[in-house]
C-alpha cells in the first residue's frame, strides 16, 4: 500500500513534534579520557531506502572506523540497497533492514525495531537530524554512548559546511568525543566512498572501452532525476550541444536510468546497468561525471570520480557533492558559461 505524499508529510510533522525532546535527558557519561574509549560494537541508524541516502552514510561509517579501528558496525537502514553500497566495508558486521514498504509488512517492521533492543552496543549514532525514528531508536537502544543527531549552533557557527547531510553526523560525533574529554579531531572529513576494488574497476574499464572504442578520455552525463529536480529535454539538449562544442577531444557518453529514457533523445553513446557497483566502476573510468541532484550523482561521487552536480530546487549546502574536485552548482544563480568553466577546471 502506497501512502500519499501529503499523509507522509503530516506524519513526519507529527513525529518531529512528538520526538523533539527525545534524548534531552541523556547525560554524557564520565570516562577516563587518558585511555582509549572502549568502543567495539557500534550501531549507525539511517532508516531510508534511497540509494543517495545510503551513499551519504559512507562518510560517517569511515569516520567511526578511523576513530575506532577495531570496531564492528551494524547499520540500521531501510530496503536492500545498503548491501551493495557497503559490500567492501569489512568493519560493517550486519545490515539491519526495515522493509521498504512498512505498511505491507507491519509484523516484520515491528520485529526489526524490537531487534535493536536485543543487542548491547557501545556506541549508537543517529545518522540524520531529521529522522524521528532515528532518534527513537537511539533512545531505546542499549548503549552507554549515544549521539542523537541534534543540530548544534556552536558547531554551525564554526563550520559553514555543518548543514551537509553527510558531514553533520561526523561533526556531531567529534563534538560528543570532545565533551567526553578527548582531543579535538581536526582531520579532513571523509568523502563518499563505495570502495571499489581493482577487479571491479578493471571490469568497468572493459565495459567503457566497448562503448567508446578509442583512447580519448570520457565525459559521462546522466540526464534523469526525480520530480522538480529533473531538467527539461530543451535544457539538456542545449547543454549537450555545448559540451560537444567545448570538448571535441573527449568522448561524451550518457548513462541511462532504469526507465531507459534520455533527455537528449539517445544522441550520445549510452549504457545501462541495474548493478550499482558496476555503474560506479564504469563511472570510475571516466574523467568527469555530470548530473542533476539524484542518487546516481552521489554514486559517481562515491566512485571517487570528479562530479558536477546541478541544483535548482534542492539545497546544495545539504546535498552537494564535496571533496575530490567535486563541484555543486546552483543553476538558478549561474549560467552555462559558469558550468563549462567549472567542468574545464576539473579536466585541467
Amino acid at each position: 500500500m502506497k501512502v500519499p505524499g501529503s499523509i507522509n508529510n503530516i506524519r513526519r510533522k507529527i513525529m518531529r513534534t512528538i520526538t523533539k525532546n527525545v534524548g534531552k535527558s541523556y547525560k554524557i557519561p564520565n570516562v577516563d579520557a587518558s585511555k582509549p574509549l572502549p568502543v567495539k560494537n557500534v550501531l549507525i541508524i539511517r532508516p531510508n531506502h534511497r540509494l543517495g541516502n545510503q551513499l551519504l552514510l559512507t562518510p560517517i561509517v569511515q569516520e567511526v572506523i578511523n576513530t575506532f579501528p577495531n570496531c564492528n558496525i551494524d547499520l540500521f537502514v531501510k530496503g536492500g540497497v545498503a548491501e551493495p553500497v557497503f559490500q567492501n566495508y569489512e568493519a560493517v558486521n550486519k545490515i539491519i533492514q526495515l522493509p521498504k514498504k512498512p505498511f505491507n509488512h507491519l509484523i516484520k517492521y515491528v520485529m526489526v525495531w524490537v531487534s535493536v533492543k536485543q543487542k548491547k552496543y557501545d556506541l549508537v549514532i543517529n545518522g540524520d537530524t531529521n529522522s524521528s525514528s532515528g532518534k527513537l531508536l537511539t533512545n531505546i537502544s542499549r548503549a552507554k554512548f549515544k549521539v542523537f543527531g541534534e543540530h548544534y549552533d556552536d558547531i554551525a557557527s564554526k563550520f559553514p559546511d555543518y548543514r551537509h547531510i553527510s558531514k553533520k553526523p561526523i561533526y556531531n560525533l567529534r563534538r560528543f568525543l570532545e565533551n567526553l574529554g578527548f582531543a579535538k579531531n581536526e582531520s579532513e572529513l571523509p568523502v563518499l566512498n563505495i570502495k571499489l576494488n581493482n577487479a571491479e574497476i578493471a571490469n568497468g574499464n572493459r565495459i567503457l572501452n566497448d562503448i567508446i572504442k578509442n583512447d580519448k578520455k570520457t565525459i559521462c552525463i546522466y540526464t534523469n532525476a526525480t520530480g522538480s529536480k529533473c531538467y527539461s529535454e530543451a535544457w539538456w539538449g542545449t547543454f549537450y550541444d555545448r559540451l560537444l562544442k567545448e570538448y571535441p577531444n573527449y568522448n561524451i557518453i550518457e548513462m541511462l536510468p532504469i526507465e531507459n529514457i534520455s533527455k537528449i533523445n539517445f544522441k550520445a553513446p549510452h549504457f545501462y546497468s541495474k548493478d550499482i557497483r558496476e555503474m560506479a566502476a564504469i563511472i570510475k573510468n571516466t574523467a568527469v561525471f555530470i548530473a542533476a541532484d539524484n542518487g546516481v550523482m552521489h554514486l559517481a561521487s562515491a566512485s571517487l570520480t570528479p562530479t558536477v552536480g546541478f541544483f535548482a530546487p534542492t539545497d546544495l549546502t545539504v546535498y552537494g557533492p564535496y571533496g575530490n574536485k567535486n563541484i555543486a552548482l546552483n543553476t538558478n544563480e549561474s549560467s552555462i558559461n559558469d558550468w563549462i568553466k567549472a567542468i574545464s577546471t576539473i579536466l585541467d
